[in-house]
Parts: C-alpha cells; sequence; structure tokens
C-alpha cells in the first residue's frame, strides 16, 4: 500500500480505507468503556453479585487499558504494528464472545481484564495509523480521529441501555463480534508496519532486538495499576480509611517516579520519555488531561442529574449528549481542513469558550428546567469540543513520526484517560462533600418555625390524610416528613450540581495557560512531522 502524499489534495482509496479500519477499532474500545454501566444493576441480579464486586467489571478494564497504553507504541515496533494491531484486534473480539458466554462473575471479570489489555493497544496505533495515512495535513487526520473519540462515550450508555433492555446483558458484549471481525478483515489487507528511514533504521533494529526493559515493565504495571485502582475505588471505598486505598496510594508514589527515574536511566525504555524534551508535548499532556476530565466528567454526572432530578431514563440521557457529539462530529473535518490557515491557539481558544459557556449555562439547571434548557450547553459543549481535541493533537503528534509517534499517541491517550479519572474522583469527592453540607443547611429550615415549611406541611397533611384514608395505612404523618426527607434530598443534589458546575469553570479556566505555550511547528502552511529521535 502505498501512502498518500502530502500535496494530494483528494484522500486516496488506501487512506481511506486505514480510517474506517482505524475508526472501526477505535470505536469498539471507546464504547466498550460506557456500554457496560448501565447494564450493572441486570448484571448484578442475573450473576448473584454485590455492587462492589460487580464494579470490577468495569475497574478492571480500566486499570488494564490504562497500563497499556503507554508502551502500545514500543510493543508495536518491538513485533511490528501490523502483527501487535491484528492480535489485539483478534484478542479483543474473542473476549469479548468469552464475556458475552461468562458463567459466573470471576470469570467475567478476569476476560474483561484481558480485553482491556487488548484495547489499549487500539486507540495509540489506530491514532498513528490516520496521522501517517494524512501526511502533512495533522489537522484532517485528529479530526477524523476525533469524532471517534467524542462520539466513542456518547454512544455507549443508551447503546447499552437498549441492548440490555431488549437483548439481555451479554449483549453488550456480543455486539463487538461482527464489528471486531470486519476491523480485523480490513486491517489485514491495509495496515502495514512502520517504514523506517534510513537514517534511523539501526535505532528500530535496536529497538526490536534489545533486552526486554523488565524493571520498567514491572514498574509501570505496577504504578499506573495503582493509581487508576485509587482513582476508581477511592470514592467508595471512602478514600484513605480503606487500608487498601492507601496501600495502593503508598505504591503508586513510590512506583512512578521510580519509573520515571529508570527509563530517563536505561538505554531502551519501554516508554520513551526523552519525547518530554519536546515541550509541546508537555503541554498537550496538561492540556489533554484537561480535555480528559472535562469530557469523562460531563459524560458522568449529567446522566446523574438527568435521572435525579429530571426523571430521564437512559434513552433520553442519551438523546441528550446526541446532538453535541454529531455537532462535534460535522466540526471536525471543517477545522482539520482549516487548521494549516490559523494559529491553532485560535481553534483552542474558541473550544475553552465555548466550554465554559456550557459550564455556566449548566449551572443554572434546576428541577424546574426544560430539555431545551439542558439542550443547549451540551450542544455548545460539542462545538467547544471540536476546536480543542484536533488542534492540541495536531500540533503535538505532528511533531512526531515512526516509533515516536506511536509512543507520543500512547502518552496522549493515557493522559486523557487518567485525565477523565482524576477528574471523576476529584468532582464525585467535591461533589458528595457539597451535599452533605448543603442538606444540613437545608436541614434546618424544615422546622415549624419556619412558616413556608409550615404551610407546606399543612397542604401536604391533608393529601396524606386523604391518601391513607383510601388505602387503608395509618401514620400520614410519617409520610409528611419522608416527603420532606426527599425533597431536601433532592434540593441539596441539585445545589451541589450547581457548585460543582462552578468548580470545573474555575478548573478548565487554567487550561488557558498551557495553550499560549503550545505553539504549531515553525515552517509555513501546514502542519509537518518533525525529526523525533
Amino acid at each position: 500500500m502505498s501512502e498518500p502524499q502530502p500535496q494530494e489534495k483528494g484522500i486516496s482509496r488506501a487512506a481511506l480505507m486505514i480510517v474506517i479500519t482505524a475508526g472501526i477499532a477505535s470505536l469498539l474500545e471507546i464504547v466498550d468503556t460506557s456500554i457496560v454501566n448501565v447494564a450493572i444493576p441486570t448484571m448484578m441480579g442475573n450473576l448473584g453479585a454485590t455492587l462492589d464486586d460487580i464494579g470490577w467489571v468495569v475497574t478492571g478494564y480500566i486499570i488494564s487499558n490504562a497500563i497499556v497504553l503507554p508502551i502500545s507504541g514500543w510493543l508495536g515496533t518491538r513485533f511490528g504494528r501490523k502483527r501487535y494491531y491484528v492480535t489485539c484486534i483478534v484478542l479483543f473480539v474473542a473476549t469479548s464472545v468469552a464475556c458475552g458466554l461468562a458463567p459466573n462473575l470471576y470469570t467475567l471479570i478476569f476476560f474483561r481484564i484481558i480485553q482491556g489489555a487488548a484495547g489499549g493497544a487500539l486507540l495509540p496505533t489506530s491514532q498513528a495509523l490516520i496521522l501517517e495515512a494524512f501526511p502533512g495535513r495533522a489537522g484532517l487526520g485528529n479530526a477524523l480521529y476525533g469524532m471517534v473519540v467524542i462520539i466513542g462515550p456518547t454512544v455507549g450508555p443508551p447503546l447499552g441501555g437498549w441492548l440490555t433492555d431488549h437483548f439481555g446483558w451479554r449483549s453488550i458484549f456480543n455486539i463487538n463480534v461482527p464489528f471486531g471481525i470486519l476491523a480485523l478483515f480490513l486491517a489485514g489487507l491495509y495496515v502495514t508496519d512502520h517504514e523506517v528511514e534510513a537514517k534511523h533504521a539501526e535505532q528500530h533494529e535496536r529497538m526490536k532486538s534489545a533486552p526486554v526493559d523488565t524493571i520498567g515493565l514491572s514498574l509501570l504495571i505496577t504504578g499506573i495499576g495503582c493509581l487508576q485502582y485509587v482513582l476508581e475505588r477511592g470514592q467508595a471505598d471512602d478514600w484513605f480509611a480503606s487500608g487498601l486505598i492507601l496501600a495502593c496510594s503508598i505504591v503508586a508514589g513510590i512506583c512512578i517516579p521510580a519509573f520515571i527515574w529508570w527509563e530517563l536511566k536505561i538505554e531502551n525504555p519501554i516508554m520513551d520519555l526523552r519525547l518530554y524534551k519536546n515541550f509541546a508535548l508537555i503541554n498537550g499532556t496538561i492540556m489533554m488531561g484537561t480535555l480528559g476530565a472535562m469530557l469523562y466528567g460531563l459524560v458522568f454526572f449529567v446522566p446523574i442529574f438527568a435521572s435525579v432530578i429530571m426523571g430521564m431514563d437512559a434513552s433520553q440521557t442519551g438523546n441528550l449528549f446526541t446532538p453535541g457529539a454529531i455537532a462535534a462530529g460535522v466540526m471536525m473535518p471543517i477545522m482539520g481542513s482549516q487548521l494549516h490557515k490559523f494559529d491553532p491557539r485560535l481553534f483552542m481558544l474558541w473550544g475553552i469558550t465555548c466550554v465554559e459557556v456550557c459550564l455556566v449555562l449548566m449551572t443554572s439547571w434546576s428541577p424546574i428546567s426544560t430539555y431545551s434548557d439542558m439542550f443547549w450547553p451540551l450542544m455548545i459543549r460539542g462545538l467547544g469540543m471540536a476546536g480543542l481535541f484536533i488542534p492540541i493533537n495536531a500540533v503535538v503528534l505532528g511533531q512526531f513520526r515512526g516509533p515516536a509517534l506511536g509512543q507520543a499517541a500512547g502518552i496522549m491517550n493515557l493522559s486523557r484517560q487518567l485525565g477523565g479519572s482524576i477528574g471523576i474522583a476529584f468532582l464525585s469527592t467535591m461533589f458528595n462533600h457539597s451535599q452533605d453540607v448543603a442538606f444540613e443547611n437545608l436541614r434546618g429550615h424544615v422546622s415549624p418555625l419556619n412558616s413556608s415549611f409550615s404551610q407546606w406541611a399543612q397542604s401536604a397533611r391533608g393529601a396524606a390524610y386523604k391518601f391513607s384514608d383510601s388505602l387503608g395505612l395509618y401514620q400520614p404523618d410519617s409520610l409528611v416528613m419522608k416527603e420532606a426527607y426527599f425533597r431536601v434530598k433532592r434540593q441539596a443534589f441539585g445545589l451541589s450540581f450547581e457548585y460543582m458546575c462552578w468548580v470545573m469553570v474555575i478548573t478548565f479556566a487554567f487550561g488557558l495557560i498551557p495553550v499560549y505555550f503550545l505553539k504549531r511547528p515553525k515552517g509555513a502552511g501546514v502542519l509537518k512531522p518533525v525529526d523525533a529521535h
């Protein structure tokens, strides 16, 4: 397969097939990260598991995924990109079948962990494939990849809910099989190994034949695994009140710095941290982490608000996100095609402004909000995502090529995932604390001395007596107090959601700092890859 040249204005058939192949493989991995969440209650009942136990179906997948992401570039170079990519697709499909047939919880968790490890290779490798298919056109390549990354988390929950309701929870894994087979067939035809330039051939061969960095690999697996576990389970286990969370935090605090020290010391590391000599990668990592926190934070909290406050089901919640995701998908190719004409920081400024407007509008959400009140902020958010994801990846990854491109793509994808995990963990803690404080403050107004509460209670008591008489129930006063309790809890939830939105407004504004330093490579016109070895 011959790669399209930078001067080509159209998209060659080979490049188009690479985009389709990488898009299907990436979508499988991203959707599988969130599709399971809505099926957890059904799985609990079917497998006879507790909430803590079934949580490992999600946690195990994310941990193994995070471990593989940063070393996917090294693995691709070590074993050959095509062989590694095809093997991971086969493994992903095989474990999807195994999860769908799992007879018990422990078997399901085991195969989900393997599935997460296989999926960890698909994102960065797919991104590198797309960028290499469009040399000198990083904006367009990242736009095509970004459409998958933005749409994936949105599609997962409603798709998982629909499949679970109509075909059972096992169908959320079986749906991967036909698409995985299609991706495998296309990968076998169109994916190729790295084309190594002559001046880097010796270094490339040395990387392939060098002994495996077992110490670095062990430190990475232990450090990232423990960190991801702390972020995923910290809130549920009351953070450092749990001995296991405390132990994992200590281990992560030791292993991650030791990993960094070791990788900078040895000649052939599994994760080339020397790439951080490129200042763009530092700022890009910060920006992508911030973007991940916002992306996954809103996908996590907005459905909760829609369910608790608005009484929406999974399908209705999905309808809230879908128009914004479509808008982002439409805008990405447009922005990608124009990226070479303007300073990328202008697009980033547009994206941050849109996200900030979205978050400010969300602070006004309440039980009396309408669908339109919720629709437009999420639509604005979708337009903003198009202005962030494309220029960040284009500017950063446009600086690398070959094996270095795969390494940088893995680092950027890891920063997005860790940013999402950190964001959800931080926001969940802030949210729960704020909810407790708001509840205590509101509870003080539930008193006969409060004229507003007394008037409401008198009216509610009359309705409760009529309700009790018609059903033959006793103690109607307890119904009034229970109704008052749930109203206060609901109001406390709304106030804490507003507080969380303001926290996100302030936090995301700090993204303007790395934007200032994140500059495109010098040169005319297009963003061309530069030597990164």
